[in-house]
């Protein structure tokens, strides 16, 4: 694992670990923490649930378990902070994590979907947003708070929504939010928040410093230092991505045919039409096969065989979702103050030996 800082704990797996299943293993996960993973028991722990509804709930993980239908799906989880990197060699961004590619994986998430605990619950017709707060505690935030953030009351309520406490088929993991977390397919990986303890409905979004503060793509000239709620907007559903997994970063192939493999991902609402391949820079493509999704909710590998001649090669790929919205060229055209949000061109330069 590529590690970005040890507390908070924040690591990525190199591009090639995620090649190797649709499904990402739990050991190669990518980490994005804001503060100290906090200690919980699982026994001693309760599930708040209040704000605009008709019966305030309180529930323990077994009531959960019980209670409500378990349900099982899979599902993508993507950093708003992916291929930050890409973006950082446009202009620096001081005081971020230089995320490459691999801040994205995939997990079979067990759980029970967000809307039935909210039916439960009654939501009121003053019921808009739906706020998660977390049990860790970070400091980034001044004065330090617990980490939080909203959705919609209209995406709450997807089929795929979940609270879970199981992944690939084995008990939570502390880092990854056991006892419970929440799982929002196809939003920044921000609004699947982790040790979650309490729920409220609301009639606007989240006033917490990660949904009003943090996470907000800033039009360029603004200074991220200065606190503007009116500039840029909120992060929410997830922009088309993609990038080339393999060969790795190390990797010195030979001329002649290689396969070269990565992931593509729509965001909120979308399917992956097509990936197309360059090795010239962009003047033409070659359609890449898409192998077999998961779930509407998860990424599509992807692969092609090149003739590569030696030399210096650039690989470009880029992807198209269902409504024709195409990843943009070139990283300079999505700078941004946090460095959220890059999703143009994937783009490796490949040292072939003859």
């Amino acid at each position: 694992m590529i590690v970005h800082a040890v507390e908070p704990f924040n690591v990525e797996p190199p591009r090639a670990a995620l090649a190797a299943s649709i499904v990402t293993d739990t050991s190669t996960f990518f980490v994005r923490n804001h503060g100290p993973i906090p200690e919980t028991e699982p026994r001693e722990w309760r599930l708040r649930v209040r704000g605009e509804v008709e019966h305030s709930l309180e529930l323990s993980l077994s009531e959960l378990r019980s209670r409500f239908p378990v349900r099982e799906t899979v599902a993508t989880i993507q950093c708003a902070g992916n291929r930050r990197d890409g973006l950082m060699r446009v202009r620096d961004i001081p005081g971020e994590l230089p995320w490459g590619a691999g801040a994205v994986s995939t997990a079979t998430w067990t759980g029970v979907r967000l809307r039935d605990v909210l039916a439960a619950a009654g939501p009121t017709a003053h019921a808009e947003h739906v706020e998660f707060e977390a049990r860790d505690v970070s400091h980034i935030a001044s004065p330090p708070q617990r980490f939080g953030g909203s959705v919609p009351m209209s995406k709450a309520h997807g089929d795929e929504v979940l609270l879970v406490w199981e992944m690939n088929g084995e008990p939570l993991p502390a880092v990854h939010g056991a006892p419970l977390r929440v799982v929002v397919p196809g939003y920044i990986g921000a609004r699947s928040v982790k040790w979650v303890d309490r729920i409220t409905v609301m009639p606007r979004p989240s006033d917490n410093f990660f949904q009003t503060t943090a996470y907000r793509l800033l039009p360029a000239e603004a200074d991220p230092g200065i606190p503007g709620h009116e500039m840029g907007f909120s992060l929410g559903p997830l922009a088309v991505n993609s990038d080339v997994l393999v060969p790795s970063e190390d990797e010195i192939p030979r001329a002649g045919p290689k396969t070269i493999r990565g992931y593509a991902l729509a965001g909120e609402a979308h399917g992956l039409a097509r990936v197309d391949v360059s090795t010239d820079e962009g003047r033409n493509w070659t359609q890449a096969t898409m192998e077999k999704q998961a779930s509407p909710w998860a990424w599509r590998h992807w692969h092609l065989t090149l003739d590569l001649p030696p030399g210096q090669v650039p690989i470009s790929a880029r992807a198209w979702d269902t409504s024709a919205t195409v990843q943009p060229e070139a990283p300079i055209q999505l700078w941004n103050p946090k460095g959220y949000m890059n999703n143009a061109w994937a783009h490796r330069w490949l040292c072939v030996r003859r």
